[in-house]
């Protein structure tokens, strides 16, 4: 299983969110490049002639990724996003792709009794998804990775909880990864203390 990768880059004065995930049902490996939430366009290399071929392992395809996703990096460092985005995807197209997506809905008030509390939602084209797995991978300082798997109900919310101190939240991360009719959509969550 791949998960994916996140990072955020700068370049100007703009903060470009970088994600990289295994379309498995599209068998897509896909990049998305978003500023302040906004997709503004995406990379995509297909792997179904290698895996038709047969022997191409996890761990090719995860590199394929890894390099794509370095490229489309360094492409907006050197100011020229442009050149590697795929310019094949019409607006008409890219409205008709359902895309995944996964929210923190409490991202103000998540910790209390020693418990770190996230209530998620999970959504397709804009509506809530009943049956999606979440895989969650809470990530803090000085301990191993935790993770847990929640699904949602009916209205495409889940909700965990963790028990975590207060005082390692500024340092750790929860990366969610929902799963559903085959598709993913991966998301990384800064945790901080939100002051009174």
């Amino acid at each position: 299983m791949i998960f994916g990768f996140n990072t955020d880059v700068k370049h100007d004065d703009t903060i470009y969110h970088v994600q990289s995930e295994a379309r498995e049902g599209e068998l897509l490996l896909q990049t998305q490049v978003f500023v302040r939430g906004r997709c503004v366009g995406k990379r995509a290399t297909s792997y179904a002639e290698k895996l038709a071929s047969g022997g191409f392992s996890d761990q090719q395809k995860e590199q394929i990724l890894r390099d794509q996703h370095r490229m489309v990096l360094d492409s907006i460092r050197d100011g020229r996003l442009e050149e590697v985005l795929d310019k094949r995807e019409a607006q008409e197209v890219l409205a008709a792709i359902k895309e995944l997506d996964v929210h923190w809905l409490n991202a103000d008030s998540v910790h209390s009794d020693r418990n770190l509390t996230m209530r998620l939602r999970v959504t397709e084209g804009g509506s809530g998804v009943q049956g999606a797995r979440l895989t969650v991978r809470f990530a803090r300082p000085d301990a191993a990775p935790f993770y847990t798997q929640v699904v949602t109900g009916p209205a495409g919310d889940a909700e965990m909880k963790i028990e975590a101190d207060e005082s390692s939240l500024p340092d750790s991360s929860v990366l969610v990864q929902a799963n559903y009719s085959g598709r993913t959509a991966t998301r990384k969550f800064q945790l901080r203390k939100v002051e009174a």
